[in-house]
């Protein structure tokens, strides 16, 4: 019965990672696979296990408390993650990010590589890897006529966001599914990752300023005369504080993330039901039916898509884990691989082809180093910035692919070097100053 799980994770799996050939949508076989991992595990009557966190081994658990142990654990991360796609959505629904073209001035080609890789590395850390690329991107065009130097920038905006995404806790899917499941804290992250992370940037930025499509200004860059109204910016510092805040509410409280995150959304949704009143006009009033609630709005338009791929691929790891199997292959990676660091080098390029929610949640199940142990630093390094070697390697890099039509083999001559650089000496990078200081 062993090998039916195995079977079905690896099917499920391929089929993933072979979306975009084979056309269909991740989230279908993501799905399919959590509920017939469950099912034979049910039927089949399999003897199920729970981790004891005080002795750090499996203990037998009873069938439906551990189903509804790991659904409680992954509902923790999909409500936070709901939380952050609503927040942002409320600020793009008052053109807040707007804001953000107001720091791209330079004229300079060369420049202007420094100027969206310094927005997509700390802008990504806050609002996370996907959503700083599309923003980025959207500026992007305003600014760059379709072409391959388009496709360059667009691809190092990728590599940027991915990199700022992998030292911050809400920066990527990743990281928030380490500092939820208690693998990782706030502080530590950063401090640990911070260097690695910006070191994956600044070495595929610096080589790609010399190549000779960066050379020379543009006649036109942005429109000097483009204003943002008082609401953009309210509501951008006001969105972005709130999702920084969380962290803080975290450490405060004590509570989980996803109730740190839950306070912000009402905190930014009273503040934007207030502003969209003071848009209407006196005489709209008078029908009620004319307000849409910007929360209203703002939730119809998240990715539940993703959400239900996150419920379906985390489910069915932890179908793996509940009858000891990701236990299993840990001992055997230790066996035959005892060199821990090279393990998640492998990781961090495995990444590039495969989703790396799945290999972070296979990863959680597998080790159980304690909380802020080097190992969850360098996962959450290496599957962040691995994802950048290849176009479908991270989900920052699926949507510049749609966005900008960047070919996989395109990006894979001449980014995936450029990428492979960064991760290489920000991962060695990290394993000097966790040795030597």
């Amino acid at each position: 019965m062993d090998n039916i799980l195995i079977l079905i994770f690896i099917l499920g799996y391929l089929t993933i990672t072979l979306e975009h050939f084979l056309k269909i949508d991740k989230l279908i076989p993501a799905l399919l696979m959590m509920v017939l991992m469950w099912a034979v595990i049910s039927v089949g009557q399999f003897n199920v296990f729970r981790v004891d966190e005080a002795l750090k081994m499996l203990v037998p658990a009873n069938f439906e408390e551990t189903l509804l142990h790991h659904f409680g654990k992954t509902t923790e991360i999909l409500i936070f993650l709901i939380g952050a796609m609503t927040i942002v959505e409320i600020i793009d629904h008052f053109n807040g990010f707007s804001v953000i073209k107001g720091f791209v001035k330079t004229k300079s080609k060369r420049k202007l590589i420094l100027v969206f890789c310094i927005l997509g590395f700390f802008l990504s850390a806050v609002i996370d890897n996907l959503t700083a690329t599309i923003i980025l991107i959207s500026i992007l065009r305003k600014i760059v006529k379709s072409g391959e130097l388009r496709m360059w920038y667009a691809s190092l905006i990728v590599i940027a966001a991915n990199s700022g995404g992998a030292w911050s806790p809400i920066g990527d899917v990743t990281t928030t599914m380490l500092w939820i499941a208690n693998k990782v804290t706030t502080l530590k992250l950063i401090t640990n990752l911070f260097i690695p992370s910006i070191i994956s940037l600044i070495v595929p930025a610096f080589i790609a300023s010399f190549l000779p499509i960066f050379k020379g200004n543009f006649e036109d860059v942005v429109d000097e005369n483009e204003k943002t109204s008082n609401y953009s910016n309210i509501m951008f510092y006001i969105g972005l504080s709130a999702i920084v805040f969380v962290p803080i509410f975290k450490t405060i409280t004590h509570l989980p993330p996803y109730l740190g995150m839950m306070f912000s959304l009402s905190i930014v949704a009273i503040v934007a039901e207030f502003l969209s009143f003071r848009k209407l006009e006196l005489t709209t009033l008078i029908n009620e039916d004319t307000h849409v609630s910007p929360i209203h709005k703002s939730l119809s338009r998240i990715e539940l898509p993703s959400i239900l791929f996150f419920l379906g691929i985390l489910m069915a790891v932890a179908a793996m884990e509940s009858v000891g199997n990701l236990f299993k292959f840990s001992e055997w990676l230790s066996i035959n691989i005892p060199n821990i660091d090279l393990v998640v080098i492998i990781l961090g390029f495995s990444s590039a082809v495969i989703d790396n929610v799945p290999l972070v949640a296979a990863s959680i199940g597998m080790f159980q180093q304690g909380i802020d142990d080097s190992l969850w630093h360098f996962i959450a390094f290496s599957a962040g910035t691995g994802g950048s070697m290849l176009i479908i390697g991270s989900a920052a890099g699926v949507v510049a692919m749609g966005m900008e039509r960047i070919n996989f083999f395109w990006y894979f001559k001449n980014i995936a070097w450029l990428a492979a650089l960064g991760f290489l000496a920000g991962a060695f990078s990290f394993i000097l100053l966790q040795r030597f200081i």
